[in-house]
């Protein structure tokens, strides 16, 4: 593949077209100091099957796909490394509805919906049963993860759930964990162990597993197996979902938005936006 990079005369204008055909044409912008995908829900699955099924037979090393929202963005904003492993990602989709709002008020090519991972792995579940996708599902509680993937069957009776397994293993089981997880012949690997540990996971065995998407999720298992309530869509549409998990869960996320908020906020006003235009071609 061949890059060419250029400066642009619009300031206000960052972004870089992935040269494909038809849907699988996205720009990406700068938002929060994240290069993030201009995508929708449906591209998004649409691209999923399409490096998935390209990756099928190890033609191709798997794709890593990160979620940018408030958090991220500001522990982006703390901390190099994690900064740099954010930077490593294939694709990044927007999590946060603050991301699309600030990529519609600072840029000329916006994010034109909110993916959500907690929509998302229904919209991939619906994609992988069409196609014929199989998914893994690594991370939360043995009790959590079964529910997550009973679930998805009862709602997606086509999709495989090829293998699943808790995220508590030793560092030693981890080679271990790999190999289960190529055995399982999936082409997702959803990734659901938690900031930072998911992250580091994820890009410490990508040369090793044999899959099409290696997808981070965070909590996502817990929303999916029904024991988090979402917060009602007004609340989702205006970027308040934050608040209704806070209501929810004060004792555990009351610091965590206190200091990350702030610097969030700051990131996505200052840090959204970029001087030059970057085309890839093949």
């Amino acid at each position: 593949m061949r890059t060419q990079a250029r400066q642009t005369n619009d300031a206000a204008v960052p972004r870089s077209v992935e040269r494909r055909s038809g849907p699988r044409v996205y720009d990406r912008v700068i938002v929060g100091g994240l290069r993030t995908a201009c995508v929708s829900r449906h591209q998004l699955g649409g691209l999923m099957v399409g490096d998935c099924l390209a990756a099928r037979g190890g033609q191709r090393a798997p794709r890593l796909v990160f979620a940018s929202n408030g958090h991220a963005i500001a522990l982006a904003a703390l901390n190099a490394e994690f900064r740099q492993q954010l930077a490593q990602a294939d694709l990044i989709h927007a999590d946060g509805t603050p991301v699309v709002f600030a990529s519609r008020l600072l840029t000329r090519t916006p994010v034109p919906e909110r993916s959500a991972t907690t929509d998302f792995i229904f919209d991939a579940a619906h994609a992988a049963a069409q196609h014929g996708l199989k998914f893994f599902l690594l991370g939360s509680t043995e009790e959590v993860n079964s529910r997550c993937a009973a679930n998805l069957n009862e709602a997606y009776p086509g999709v495989e759930i090829a293998g699943r397994r808790n995220g508590y293993f030793s560092a030693e089981e981890e080679a271990s964990v790999c190999e289960e997880i190529n055995r399982s012949g999936a082409d997702v690997l959803w990734v659901g162990l938690g900031v930072p540990l998911e992250y580091e996971f994820c890009l410490r065995n990508k040369a090793r597993l044999k899959v099409g998407w290696i997808v981070t999720c965070g909590g996502c298992f817990n929303f999916a197996a029904g024991d988090y309530v979402r917060a009602p869509q007004w609340m989702q549409k205006i970027g308040l979902e934050w608040l209704h998990r806070l209501w929810r869960e004060p004792k555990r996320l009351f610091w965590r938005y206190l200091v990350t908020n702030p610097i969030a906020i700051a990131m996505l006003l200052l840090s959204t936006g970029s001087a030059q235009s970057i085309y890839t071609q093949p």
